[in-house]
């Protein structure tokens, strides 16, 4: 969505200000300063929001995810899809090396949503790469930071580890993920300053290769438990409609809403600008 509305250069730029000097103002206890070194008007908005549509959405959401995922899914398949016409624009020139950034991340994409998930070890150092590489994945669009954690085995660990209250372990995740995502955005950052139309390129090819975790019908081979007992997927193969029945219609239709959705919110943004 950051890249659907023109947000995410800005985005990565907002989170590159909490730099050393940030740190060090902060340690010095000039809160004043240390706040005003930072694109905290930019950061306070996105994060109200993502507050606000978590607060709001959550519930109906995940009733909806399982009562009928099927449909959601569409949906977010509309949206997505769409998004990779819509998120080309900002790619200035269209060289043949554009192009070979799409298809690399779209093949990177795709591989990555079909590994099985692995046996891992439960060390301090292994907890803190897994916040690292789980934070990392949810600056991309596309990936999933909760799936990079499913792939590395630690994802039920980590839900036990938060019904326990084992801080230690917490910590050492939370650590993993703010030295992942303070130094990531400034790898993002120094991409698309240098090879901006190629990094572009890149991450919609990882956009398109996202398409195949949100196919919405699927055929669950394994499960694992969430923070409440609760069975949830975890690896899964993508199938086809048994039957052309009314909820495949409206699977297909909310699928093509989902894409023009997305369209409009474009041509608005295109209009603004």
């Amino acid at each position: 969505m950051a890249l659907i509305l023109g947000i995410y250069e800005e985005l990565i730029d907002a989170i590159r200000s909490l730099n050393l000097n940030f740190l060090r103002l902060v340690g010095l206890l000039k809160i004043r300063e240390a706040i005003s070194s930072v694109s905290w008007p930019f950061l306070l908005s996105v994060g109200v929001g993502v507050l606000l549509a978590t607060v709001s959405l959550a519930r109906a959401l995940s009733w909806l995810l399982d009562e009928c995922p099927v449909i959601v899914w569409s949906f977010f398949f509309g949206l997505i899809l769409s998004s990779v016409f819509a998120v080309s624009r900002v790619v200035k020139r269209w060289k043949m090396t554009a192009f070979v950034a799409i298809g690399l991340g779209t093949v990177a994409a795709y591989f990555l949503f079909g590994l099985v998930p692995a046996a891992t070890p439960d060390a301090p150092w292994f907890i803190f790469s897994s916040g690292f590489l789980a934070i990392c994945a949810m600056i991309l669009p596309g990936v999933s930071g909760a799936y990079i954690l499913v792939l590395l085995g630690k994802y039920h660990y980590i839900l036990e580890a938060i019904n326990n209250k084992d801080l230690g372990t917490l910590l050492i995740l939370i650590a993993g993920a703010l030295v992942g995502l303070l130094s990531f955005v400034r790898v993002i950052g120094w991409l698309l300053r240098r090879y901006h139309d190629l990094t572009m390129a890149l991450l919609i090819g990882l956009m398109l290769g996202s398409l195949r975790k949100i196919w919405p019908w699927k055929e669950t081979l394994t499960t694992l438990l969430d923070s409440h007992g609760k069975e949830v997927p975890a690896l899964q193969v993508n199938t086809l409609p048994a039957s052309f029945n009314s909820e495949v219609c409206l699977a297909l239709l909310l699928m093509f809403f989902g894409f023009l959705v997305v369209l409009g919110m474009n041509a608005w943004t295109q209009k603004k600008d």
